[in-house]
């Protein structure tokens, strides 16, 4: 059975008002209030020190394309998706294709007969055997 201490209703302890004679101070803090200012002021220290410690451990050598692809305005990252080749006409994409295969074919072939005859083929048709 529950105590008369537990079932009686208790009074909620109140925080003091700022003094009339310091009002020109502006509003009096609370504990609540400073707890919530404290936590958010500690939450952002936690933040920094853990990109200070990334920046210190971070590699000077590193290097991404996506570095020299990237620019930025006004501050904001801007990816530049343009490629070399997307100005290019679907005759020279073709050529280009061509070429890189007959590198492909002699370097892995030593520039044997079978080989050139089977880019003939594909120059033709399109599809390689």
């Amino acid at each position: 059975m529950a105590t008369w201490r537990n079932i009686m209703h208790r009074r909620e302890h109140k925080e003091r008002a700022q003094p009339i004679k310091r009002k020109r101070f502006g509003l009096l803090e609370k504990h609540k209030d400073y707890v919530k200012r404290a936590k958010d002021f500690h939450s952002k220290q936690d933040r920094l020190q853990v990109m200070r410690r990334k920046a210190a451990m971070r590699n000077p050598d590193e290097f991404y394309f996506g570095m020299k692809n990237s620019k930025t305005k006004k501050g904001v990252h801007v990816v530049n998706n343009e490629r070399p080749d997307a100005n290019m006409s679907a005759e020279m994409q073709k050529l280009v294709s061509t070429q890189d295969l007959t590198y492909v074919l002699k370097n892995m072939c030593d520039g044997c007969t079978w080989c050139v005859g089977c880019l003939r083929m594909f120059v033709s048709t399109g599809t390689l055997i």
